[in-house]
């Protein structure tokens, strides 16, 4: 048994909290190395005839990556405390692991074990409910629709006449948003995320220069109410984009540091070097990146925390948003985080907090700071799997399983899922043009874990490389429309919403076990499966499924019919084809 391979730290993804009166705990081995684990706990405080009073709970084998095996039970604690440690065995070797290492036997002294000293109901990671049946639409609103041409900037151009820039103007605005809620409502859209609202220079307005003001080229704050009150009416939640690591060049408080130097009340709101501030390549001051226009705020001030704070909980109660996306929040400070949740949560209990951070994102997820962040390595491997077709079925689900095993059992569920952006390339140009790939993303989108987000336009099959070129204009005459990549998305979604399987209730998992060409995951509960086969190759591949399925009758979800299974339980999925299957049976 490989000692060294075996890992197990309470806290964070190895021991959080299901609800409010049970523990999750996982335990990590060498791949096929263990074939049996027992968790030996009990309650610190009870013992008897000068010995530990222990119970045992059999794990299960719950996923497995390329490296390692991750084993899983979930416990009541009676006394809400508990002391634990795991016995292993294979057919050569049994040891006990505790906090202080390895054992040839049960101990029977409480002090040698892991502890999780209280199970706290407010320690529960607690986002949002209706986030988890949220189909999100990402709007750049500049580039959406031109409602209202008479709050047109003076420079707009015609629409999508001609290529975006780094620095032109379309003309989108709020109206134009509004004269198309019916088009998102056919779409199956419940959830709009706008990228920043407010007055900046920009037209991608991350350089902010009041927080407090509706950029003129949108509309006004009556504009805003009553396109919010619009989606509200349609069971449309809106979520709005806050730029809260730095500011825009000319907002306010930094035009008076430029101004006044040291003797200006605002410099403590920045990170200068040194004074008078210049830009340039390299400022001599504290940006986003080395950029001389978007000066970082210092949320560690108690003005500037104050200041926005207020943002925050302004928006919320004037215009009764439903979530804040938070731009670069892996360059702000925790406590300002600790202290954003605390604020906005009084505003409104149910708010979504997005957070936008690209990589290894537990330091937020602990139920006291973000609800979920973007994730992006789904992006990237859904990328690489079907895209660039730079890594194999095995090595997707593979890397998918080692982020899932990154996060307790429940942040996962309302994680962003995305897999294009106005950060990123059109997914169907990273797919060079090919929409049969695309539409198999697509369904890895919407039958996946977590809540799936739509970057504007990409589900009628607009292309474009990176920024600027993926913030092309919205595509509104239908001719130019591909409608049956719009039709499958429709489908995805509207199948999503009936199947509830497929938005994120029951438990997620890899069929990788087996060798095979295709992705292949279940949603299960203890009588259902829904189970997704997706196929990357041009080849078609046959695949055996590993259940003991009563009856041997399966529902086609996609097609709506049943299936009457084969005594070998072979289904073939056709070269980049999909089948959304769902039976009563248990995993063999």
């Amino acid at each position: 048994m490989e000692q060294a391979a075996i890992f197990h730290r309470p806290g964070m993804n190895f021991s959080f909290l299901v609800d409010e009166s049970t523990l999750g705990i996982r335990i990590r081995t060498k791949k096929n190395d263990v074939e049996e684990i027992v968790l030996i706990h009990g309650d610190p405080y009870i013992w008897e005839e000068g010995k530990w009073v222990v119970d045992k709970t059999d794990m299960y084998l719950s996923a497995s990556d390329s490296i390692f095996d991750y084993w899983e039970c979930k416990i009541t604690p009676p006394h809400r405390r508990i002391r634990y440690g795991f016995e292993l065995k294979n057919q050569q070797e049994s040891y006990l692991y505790t906090e202080k290492g390895f054992f040839p036997e049960v101990l029977y002294d409480c002090d040698y074990y892991f502890c999780f000293p209280y199970v706290h109901a407010s320690e529960l990671f607690d986002a949002p409910t209706w986030v988890k049946d949220t189909t999100w639409y990402q709007i750049f609103p500049d580039r959406f629709n031109n409602g209202n041409p008479s709050i047109n900037p003076s420079d707009t151009l015609v629409w999508g006449e001609v290529e975006p820039t780094p620095s032109n103007f379309f003309g989108g605005d709020f109206e134009g948003v509004l004269q198309k809620l019916d088009y998102l409502v056919d779409l199956g859209i419940n959830g709009v995320y706008f990228t920043p609202i407010f007055k900046a220079k920009s037209n991608h307005k991350y350089d902010t220069s009041d927080y407090f003001e509706i950029d003129p080229q949108f509309g006004t704050k009556d504009d805003l109410k009553r396109l919010v009150n619009a989606c509200h009416q349609r069971g449309i939640k809106i979520m709005l984009d806050a730029v809260f690591n730095h500011s825009g060049y000319f907002f306010e408080p930094f035009q008076d540091v430029l101004k006044n130097g040291a003797q200006s009340p605002y410099v403590d709101w920045f990170y200068p070097h040194d004074l008078p501030l210049q830009g340039g390549d390299r400022p001599n001051y504290e940006t986003f990146a080395f950029v001389e226009s978007m000066p970082k705020l210092n949320t560690q001030n108690s003005d500037v925390k104050k200041y926005l704070l207020d943002v925050a909980t302004y928006w919320i109660k004037e215009f009764d948003i439903d979530g804040w996306r938070l731009d670069v929040a892996n360059e702000v400070d925790h406590q300002f985080w600790r202290e954003f949740r605390t604020a906005v949560r009084a505003e409104k209990s149910d708010l979504y907090i997005l957070g936008e951070v690209w990589h290894d994102s537990m330091p937020w997820l602990l139920g006291d700071q973000f609800d979920a962040v973007m994730n992006y390595p789904f992006t990237s491997n859904v990328q690489k799997l079907l895209a660039s077709q730079t890594i194999t079925s095995q090595e997707f689900m593979d890397s998918m399983t080692t982020v899932i095993q990154s996060y307790p059992e429940r942040v996962l569920d309302t994680t962003f899922n995305l897999v294009g952006s106005h950060d990123t390339s059109r997914i169907l140009t990273e797919c060079q043009e090919d929409s049969k790939r695309v539409k198999l993303i697509y369904t890895l989108l919407y039958t996946f874990m977590g809540s799936p987000c739509m970057y504007y336009g990409d589900e009628i099959g607009m292309t474009g490389g990176k920024d600027p070129g993926c913030r092309k204009c919205m595509e509104w005459d239908s001719t130019k429309q591909d409608l049956d990549l719009f039709n499958h998305v429709k489908k995805l979604i509207t199948l999503r919403s009936s199947e509830k399987l497929l938005a994120n209730e029951g438990t997620f998992q890899f069929l990788n076990h087996n060798l095979t060409k295709l992705v292949v995951y279940r949603k299960y509960t203890s009588t259902k499966n829904v189970v997704v086969l997706i196929n990357p190759t041009n080849e078609s591949e046959l695949y055996i499924l590993p259940f003991n399925i009563e009856d041997q009758k399966v529902r086609d979800v996609w097609n709506n019919s049943t299936l009457q299974m084969p005594e070998s339980k072979e289904i073939t999925i056709e070269p980049y084809g999909f089948r959304v299957l769902s039976f009563s049976g248990q995993l063999i």
